[in-house]
Protein backbone atom coordinates (compact mmCIF):
# COMPACT_ATOMS: atom_id res chain seq x y z
CA UNK A 1 0.00 0.00 0.00
CA UNK A 2 1.22 3.49 -0.85
CA UNK A 3 -0.32 6.88 -0.30
CA UNK A 4 -1.10 9.34 -3.08
CA UNK A 5 0.15 12.91 -2.98
CA UNK A 6 -3.31 14.38 -2.69
CA UNK A 7 -6.56 14.97 -4.48
CA UNK A 8 -8.83 17.80 -5.26
CA UNK A 9 -6.40 20.56 -4.55
CA UNK A 10 -8.12 20.10 -1.19
CA UNK A 11 -5.27 18.37 0.60
CA UNK A 12 -7.10 15.04 0.43
CA UNK A 13 -4.73 12.05 0.38
CA UNK A 14 -5.53 9.14 -1.87
CA UNK A 15 -5.13 5.53 -0.71
CA UNK A 16 -4.03 3.46 -3.68
CA UNK A 17 -2.46 0.07 -4.24
CA UNK A 18 1.15 -0.12 -5.35
CA UNK A 19 -0.02 -1.47 -8.72
CA UNK A 20 -2.14 1.55 -9.45
CA UNK A 21 -1.15 5.02 -10.61
CA UNK A 22 -1.80 8.01 -8.36
CA UNK A 23 -5.25 9.42 -9.10
CA UNK A 24 -5.18 13.18 -9.20
CA UNK A 25 -8.87 13.08 -9.96
CA UNK A 26 -10.08 15.87 -7.72
CA UNK A 27 -7.08 18.03 -8.57
CA UNK A 28 -8.58 18.95 -11.87
CA UNK A 29 -7.74 22.61 -12.40
CA UNK A 30 -10.87 23.24 -14.46
CA UNK A 31 -13.22 21.95 -11.77
CA UNK A 32 -15.64 24.66 -10.73
CA UNK A 33 -15.59 26.02 -7.17
CA UNK A 34 -19.06 24.65 -6.47
CA UNK A 35 -18.12 21.13 -7.57
CA UNK A 36 -14.96 21.19 -5.46
CA UNK A 37 -16.86 22.54 -2.49
CA UNK A 38 -19.55 19.87 -2.66
CA UNK A 39 -17.02 17.07 -3.02
CA UNK A 40 -15.10 18.47 -0.05
CA UNK A 41 -18.30 18.31 2.01
CA UNK A 42 -18.63 14.61 1.21
CA UNK A 43 -15.01 13.48 1.35
CA UNK A 44 -13.27 14.51 4.55
CA UNK A 45 -9.78 16.02 4.80
CA UNK A 46 -8.20 12.56 5.17
CA UNK A 47 -9.60 11.59 1.78
CA UNK A 48 -12.13 9.14 3.21
CA UNK A 49 -15.87 9.07 3.77
CA UNK A 50 -18.67 7.26 5.59
CA UNK A 51 -22.00 7.67 3.81
CA UNK A 52 -25.17 6.45 5.52
CA UNK A 53 -27.87 5.37 3.04
CA UNK A 54 -31.51 5.40 4.11
CA UNK A 55 -33.02 5.39 0.61
CA UNK A 56 -34.09 1.73 0.66
CA UNK A 57 -37.79 2.55 0.88
CA UNK A 58 -37.85 3.90 -2.69
CA UNK A 59 -38.23 0.32 -3.93
CA UNK A 60 -38.52 -1.82 -0.75
CA UNK A 61 -41.12 0.16 1.16
CA UNK A 62 -40.88 0.30 4.98
CA UNK A 63 -37.68 -1.72 5.45
CA UNK A 64 -37.08 -3.35 8.84
CA UNK A 65 -35.74 -0.81 11.35
CA UNK A 66 -36.25 1.97 8.81
CA UNK A 67 -39.99 2.31 9.34
CA UNK A 68 -39.35 5.70 10.97
CA UNK A 69 -36.20 7.00 9.28
CA UNK A 70 -35.83 10.10 11.43
CA UNK A 71 -35.78 8.07 14.63
CA UNK A 72 -33.42 5.47 13.14
CA UNK A 73 -30.73 7.93 12.12
CA UNK A 74 -30.96 10.39 15.00
CA UNK A 75 -28.26 8.70 17.15
CA UNK A 76 -26.13 7.91 14.07
CA UNK A 77 -25.96 11.32 12.41
CA UNK A 78 -22.94 12.62 14.31
CA UNK A 79 -20.83 9.66 13.14
CA UNK A 80 -21.58 9.71 9.38
CA UNK A 81 -20.22 12.12 6.76
CA UNK A 82 -23.31 12.27 4.52
CA UNK A 83 -26.81 10.85 4.11
CA UNK A 84 -28.06 9.12 0.95
CA UNK A 85 -31.81 9.76 0.92
CA UNK A 86 -34.87 10.43 -1.26
CA UNK A 87 -36.51 13.84 -1.34
CA UNK A 88 -39.65 12.54 0.35
CA UNK A 89 -37.88 11.18 3.41
CA UNK A 90 -35.58 14.20 3.47
CA UNK A 91 -38.51 16.60 3.72
CA UNK A 92 -40.56 14.45 6.08
CA UNK A 93 -37.95 13.05 8.44
CA UNK A 94 -34.68 15.02 8.41
CA UNK A 95 -34.25 18.15 10.52
CA UNK A 96 -32.84 20.85 8.22
CA UNK A 97 -31.17 22.47 11.21
CA UNK A 98 -29.40 19.28 12.29
CA UNK A 99 -28.17 17.18 9.40
CA UNK A 100 -25.17 16.18 7.35
CA UNK A 101 -24.48 16.80 3.65
CA UNK A 102 -27.15 15.22 1.49
CA UNK A 103 -26.68 12.84 -1.44
CA UNK A 104 -30.10 12.87 -3.05
CA UNK A 105 -31.44 9.65 -4.57
CA UNK A 106 -32.90 10.71 -7.92
CA UNK A 107 -33.65 7.42 -9.68
CA UNK A 108 -36.54 5.02 -9.14
CA UNK A 109 -39.95 4.11 -10.45
CA UNK A 110 -39.81 0.36 -9.73
CA UNK A 111 -40.52 -1.85 -6.71
CA UNK A 112 -39.74 -5.26 -5.26
CA UNK A 113 -43.15 -6.53 -6.39
CA UNK A 114 -42.83 -5.17 -9.91
CA UNK A 115 -41.62 -6.98 -12.99
CA UNK A 116 -38.09 -5.59 -13.30
CA UNK A 117 -36.09 -3.48 -10.83
CA UNK A 118 -33.78 -2.35 -13.62
CA UNK A 119 -36.52 -0.35 -15.38
CA UNK A 120 -35.73 2.83 -13.45
CA UNK A 121 -36.12 6.41 -14.58
CA UNK A 122 -35.02 9.77 -13.20
CA UNK A 123 -37.54 10.72 -10.52
CA UNK A 124 -36.16 14.03 -9.28
CA UNK A 125 -34.96 17.04 -11.25
CA UNK A 126 -31.65 18.81 -10.78
CA UNK A 127 -33.60 21.96 -9.90
CA UNK A 128 -35.16 20.04 -7.01
CA UNK A 129 -31.70 18.92 -5.90
CA UNK A 130 -30.58 22.54 -5.87
CA UNK A 131 -33.72 23.58 -3.98
CA UNK A 132 -32.93 20.94 -1.35
CA UNK A 133 -29.29 22.06 -1.12
CA UNK A 134 -27.96 18.62 -2.07
CA UNK A 135 -24.20 18.08 -2.04
CA UNK A 136 -24.58 15.37 -4.69
CA UNK A 137 -27.14 13.21 -6.46
CA UNK A 138 -27.19 9.43 -6.81
CA UNK A 139 -28.55 7.18 -9.55
CA UNK A 140 -28.49 3.42 -10.14
CA UNK A 141 -27.20 1.82 -13.33
CA UNK A 142 -28.02 -1.76 -14.33
CA UNK A 143 -25.28 -3.03 -16.64
CA UNK A 144 -26.20 -6.25 -18.40
CA UNK A 145 -29.93 -5.94 -17.69
CA UNK A 146 -32.79 -5.64 -20.13
CA UNK A 147 -32.81 -1.90 -19.42
CA UNK A 148 -29.05 -1.37 -19.51
CA UNK A 149 -29.16 1.29 -22.23
CA UNK A 150 -31.89 3.33 -20.56
CA UNK A 151 -30.15 3.34 -17.17
CA UNK A 152 -26.81 4.35 -18.67
CA UNK A 153 -28.39 7.12 -20.74
CA UNK A 154 -30.16 8.31 -17.57
CA UNK A 155 -26.74 8.56 -15.91
CA UNK A 156 -25.34 10.49 -18.87
CA UNK A 157 -28.21 12.98 -18.87
CA UNK A 158 -27.90 13.45 -15.11
CA UNK A 159 -24.16 14.10 -15.43
CA UNK A 160 -24.86 16.76 -18.05
CA UNK A 161 -27.24 18.50 -15.64
CA UNK A 162 -24.93 18.04 -12.67
CA UNK A 163 -21.92 19.49 -14.43
CA UNK A 164 -24.03 22.46 -15.52
CA UNK A 165 -24.82 23.32 -11.89
CA UNK A 166 -21.69 22.04 -10.15
CA UNK A 167 -23.37 19.04 -8.51
CA UNK A 168 -21.46 15.73 -8.48
CA UNK A 169 -23.21 12.53 -9.54
CA UNK A 170 -22.68 9.26 -7.67
CA UNK A 171 -23.41 6.21 -9.82
CA UNK A 172 -24.60 3.09 -8.03
CA UNK A 173 -23.75 -0.20 -9.75
CA UNK A 174 -27.02 -1.98 -9.02
CA UNK A 175 -27.72 -5.65 -9.63
CA UNK A 176 -31.44 -5.79 -8.88
CA UNK A 177 -32.39 -9.25 -7.64
CA UNK A 178 -29.43 -10.92 -9.35
CA UNK A 179 -27.04 -10.97 -6.40
CA UNK A 180 -24.77 -13.51 -8.09
CA UNK A 181 -23.50 -10.67 -10.31
CA UNK A 182 -21.50 -9.25 -7.43
CA UNK A 183 -18.08 -10.48 -8.59
CA UNK A 184 -14.96 -8.56 -9.62
CA UNK A 185 -15.43 -9.05 -13.35
CA UNK A 186 -18.97 -7.67 -13.44
CA UNK A 187 -18.37 -4.88 -10.92
CA UNK A 188 -15.19 -3.77 -12.72
CA UNK A 189 -17.17 -3.49 -15.94
CA UNK A 190 -20.05 -1.59 -14.35
CA UNK A 191 -17.81 0.77 -12.36
CA UNK A 192 -15.65 1.63 -15.35
CA UNK A 193 -18.64 2.33 -17.57
CA UNK A 194 -20.14 4.61 -14.89
CA UNK A 195 -16.85 6.52 -14.67
CA UNK A 196 -16.58 6.76 -18.45
CA UNK A 197 -20.04 8.34 -18.59
CA UNK A 198 -19.02 11.03 -16.12
CA UNK A 199 -19.89 9.87 -12.58
CA UNK A 200 -17.73 11.72 -10.06
CA UNK A 201 -18.01 8.89 -7.51
CA UNK A 202 -18.94 5.24 -8.00
CA UNK A 203 -20.71 3.20 -5.34
CA UNK A 204 -20.19 -0.52 -5.86
CA UNK A 205 -20.25 -3.73 -3.89
CA UNK A 206 -17.23 -5.14 -2.14
CA UNK A 207 -16.17 -8.48 -3.61
CA UNK A 208 -13.25 -10.88 -3.69
CA UNK A 209 -10.33 -9.37 -5.64
CA UNK A 210 -11.76 -5.91 -4.99
CA UNK A 211 -8.50 -4.30 -6.08
CA UNK A 212 -9.42 -5.21 -9.67
CA UNK A 213 -12.55 -3.10 -9.35
CA UNK A 214 -10.77 -0.09 -7.85
CA UNK A 215 -7.76 -0.24 -10.16
CA UNK A 216 -9.99 -0.23 -13.23
CA UNK A 217 -12.06 2.76 -12.12
CA UNK A 218 -10.50 6.21 -12.66
CA UNK A 219 -12.81 7.97 -10.16
CA UNK A 220 -13.17 7.41 -6.39
CA UNK A 221 -14.95 4.23 -5.30
CA UNK A 222 -17.09 3.79 -2.19
CA UNK A 223 -18.21 0.37 -0.98
CA UNK A 224 -21.79 -0.73 -0.67
CA UNK A 225 -22.60 -3.80 1.39
CA UNK A 226 -20.56 -6.89 0.70
CA UNK A 227 -21.74 -10.49 0.83
CA UNK A 228 -24.31 -11.65 3.37
CA UNK A 229 -22.35 -12.12 6.59
CA UNK A 230 -23.07 -14.05 9.76
CA UNK A 231 -21.01 -12.03 12.23
CA UNK A 232 -20.19 -8.40 12.93
CA UNK A 233 -16.49 -9.25 12.62
CA UNK A 234 -17.01 -10.13 8.96
CA UNK A 235 -18.34 -6.62 8.30
CA UNK A 236 -15.13 -5.13 9.70
CA UNK A 237 -13.12 -7.58 7.61
CA UNK A 238 -14.62 -6.68 4.24
CA UNK A 239 -14.59 -2.94 4.96
CA UNK A 240 -10.95 -3.05 6.06
CA UNK A 241 -10.03 -5.12 3.00
CA UNK A 242 -11.78 -2.68 0.68
CA UNK A 243 -10.07 0.33 2.23
CA UNK A 244 -6.69 -1.36 1.93
CA UNK A 245 -7.41 -2.06 -1.72
CA UNK A 246 -8.21 1.54 -2.60
CA UNK A 247 -11.81 2.42 -1.73
CA UNK A 248 -12.19 5.91 -0.24
CA UNK A 249 -14.99 4.83 2.11
CA UNK A 250 -18.35 3.14 2.48
CA UNK A 251 -22.02 3.64 1.79
CA UNK A 252 -23.40 1.18 4.36
CA UNK A 253 -26.95 1.17 5.68
CA UNK A 254 -28.42 -2.13 6.81
CA UNK A 255 -25.11 -3.36 8.23
CA UNK A 256 -25.36 -0.37 10.57
CA UNK A 257 -28.98 0.49 11.36
CA UNK A 258 -30.27 -3.09 11.31
CA UNK A 259 -27.57 -4.13 13.75
CA UNK A 260 -28.72 -4.69 17.33
CA UNK A 261 -26.09 -2.12 18.35
CA UNK A 262 -26.07 0.48 15.55
CA UNK A 263 -24.09 3.19 17.36
CA UNK A 264 -21.24 0.86 18.40
CA UNK A 265 -21.21 -0.49 14.84
CA UNK A 266 -20.92 2.91 13.15
CA UNK A 267 -18.26 4.00 15.67
CA UNK A 268 -16.18 0.92 14.89
CA UNK A 269 -16.57 1.37 11.13
CA UNK A 270 -15.64 5.04 11.43
CA UNK A 271 -12.42 3.97 13.14
CA UNK A 272 -11.54 1.70 10.19
CA UNK A 273 -12.31 4.42 7.65
CA UNK A 274 -10.94 7.53 9.31
CA UNK A 275 -8.44 6.22 11.87
CA UNK A 276 -6.99 3.25 9.95
CA UNK A 277 -8.08 0.83 12.67
CA UNK A 278 -7.36 -2.84 12.11
CA UNK A 279 -10.10 -5.46 12.12
CA UNK A 280 -9.11 -6.45 15.64
CA UNK A 281 -9.14 -2.84 16.85
CA UNK A 282 -12.53 -2.21 15.24
CA UNK A 283 -13.99 -5.28 16.89
CA UNK A 284 -12.61 -4.18 20.27
CA UNK A 285 -14.20 -0.74 19.84
CA UNK A 286 -17.49 -2.42 18.93
CA UNK A 287 -17.44 -4.69 21.99
CA UNK A 288 -16.43 -1.86 24.35
CA UNK A 289 -19.16 0.42 23.04
CA UNK A 290 -21.72 -2.39 23.42
CA UNK A 291 -20.77 -2.73 27.08
CA UNK A 292 -21.12 1.04 27.57
CA UNK A 293 -24.52 0.97 25.88
CA UNK A 294 -25.68 -1.91 28.05
CA UNK A 295 -24.58 -0.16 31.25
CA UNK A 296 -26.40 3.04 30.28
CA UNK A 297 -29.55 1.10 29.40
CA UNK A 298 -29.54 -0.76 32.74
CA UNK A 299 -29.19 2.40 34.84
Amino acid sequence: MVMGIGVGGLGLPTRITSTNHVIFYLREERMEWGMKNRLAQLVKSDGHCLFLPIDHGYFQGPTRKLEKPGETIRPLLRYCDALFVTRGVLRASIDPENTKPIILRVSGGTSMVGKDLSDEGITTSMEEAIRLNAAAVGISVFVGSEHEKESLLNLSKLVDEGEKYGIPVMAVTAVGKELEKRDARYLSLSSRIAAELGARIVKTYWCENFDKVVNGCPVPVVMAGGPKVDTDLEVFEFVHDGMEKGAIGVNLGRNIWQNDFPVPMIKALRAVIHEKATVKEANEIFEQEKIKKSKVSSE
